[in-house]
């Protein structure tokens, strides 16, 4: 039986080996390669040979993270993933800017897929309901109050 851990790797070995499963960001590279390096440095000169190559990319990797989340996700959302995942602040910015100009297309298709009409006046459960679901997929409350038209609560 083979052992999962695989001593006999080295840390240029292993991190080739992740790479050509998926793409991974210098900073989740670093976390997995982590408890198999002697030390800081070396890691460090692993990443920074890998990166040269062009065999890691934060920007390719932030490209496609982008393609396959713009469809499900907003702005916010798509940005929020991308800093957890060791993105600059640079081209989280870029992302951001590119998605903007999309966002109430890719909202709406997401809500119509989940809700077959907009609520009606005075139905201020349903209304809440609808803007939590567009604003938890990180859509903007600007966006979501232009999907779901003027609301006014009904007379009491």
């Amino acid at each position: 039986m083979i052992s999962k851990a695989r001593p006999g790797l080295s840390l240029k070995a292993r991190a080739i080996g992740l790479l050509s499963r998926r793409e991974h960001t210098r900073l989740e590279l670093e976390r997995k390669l982590t408890p198999f390096a002697e030390s800081a440095e070396e890691l460090a000169k692993v990443l920074d040979e890998l990166s040269k190559k062009g065999w890691q990319s934060d920007e390719r990797y932030a490209q496609g993270w982008v393609h396959r989340k713009a469809a499900l996700h907003g702005a916010a959302r798509i940005a929020q993933d991308l800093r957890l995942r060791g993105i600059s602040a640079s081209q989280v910015a870029q992302a951001q800017e590119l998605l903007k100009s999309t966002e109430l297309d890719r909202a709406r298709a997401v809500w119509q897929k989940k809700f077959a009409q907009a609520p009606k006046q005075g139905e201020a459960a349903e209304y809440a309901r609808q803007g939590r679901f567009l604003l938890s997929r990180g859509f903007s409350s600007d966006v979501v109050h232009k999907i779901l038209g003027g609301w006014e609560p009904a007379d009491m």
